[in-house]
């Protein structure tokens, strides 16, 4: 391989593929704190904070702590992903990293800004299907890539649950409990 460039097989040079991480995990990073509830946003905090959660719902700081690194071993394996050769497969697999990437701050302000708990549910859970097909496809590519995709989907999975246990708790105004 090339100093700095791509190799015979078309991964992406590590500058490039490091600068499209930082640049997908920042956006990440903005969107979820635009959403965040926090003493900068009074609204969703008081919202977030009177909904009626389960006890198993982990402390704001266990949030705050969990989600940076789920998302900065995803985005391990997107580099790893955009650095392996060319073809179909890394091409799906490096697809499947952005769409996740991309729910993750759609599930924060559909959940957050917009307060839907019903469709967020659901949300979480078609991220928890797609995080699970985004391992599969990076197996297929990078080992290393798939095992730093495991976090994601273990989190997911008491995400959903989590999700889906607020949403039952707190029916929309006029609903039953």
């Amino acid at each position: 391989m090339r100093r700095g460039g791509t190799d015979a097989a078309g991964g992406l040079p590590a500058w490039a593929a490091g600068a499209i991480v930082a640049g997908v995990l920042l956006s990440s990073a903005l969107v979820g704190r635009r959403n965040a509830p926090e003493p900068s946003h009074p609204r969703i905090d008081r919202w977030y904070h009177r909904l009626n959660r389960p006890s198993f719902t982990p402390p704001d700081p266990v949030f705050g702590a969990v989600w940076p690194a789920v998302e900065t071993a995803l985005g391990y394996g997107g580099y790893r992903l955009l650095r392996a050769p060319a073809g179909a497969a890394r091409n799906a697999a490096v697809g499947l990293w952005l769409a996740n990437s991309v729910m993750i701050g759609g599930w924060t302000e559909l959940f957050f800004r917009r307060r839907k708990l019903g469709p967020s549910a659901a949300a979480a859970g078609a991220m928890l299907a797609g995080g699970a097909v985004y391992v599969a496809a990076a197996a297929r590519v990078d080992r290393r890539a798939a095992l730093a995709g495991l976090p994601f989907a273990g989190w997911l999975s008491f995400a959903t649950l989590l999700a889906e246990e607020v949403w039952r708790r707190n029916p929309p105004a006029g609903e039953p409990a």
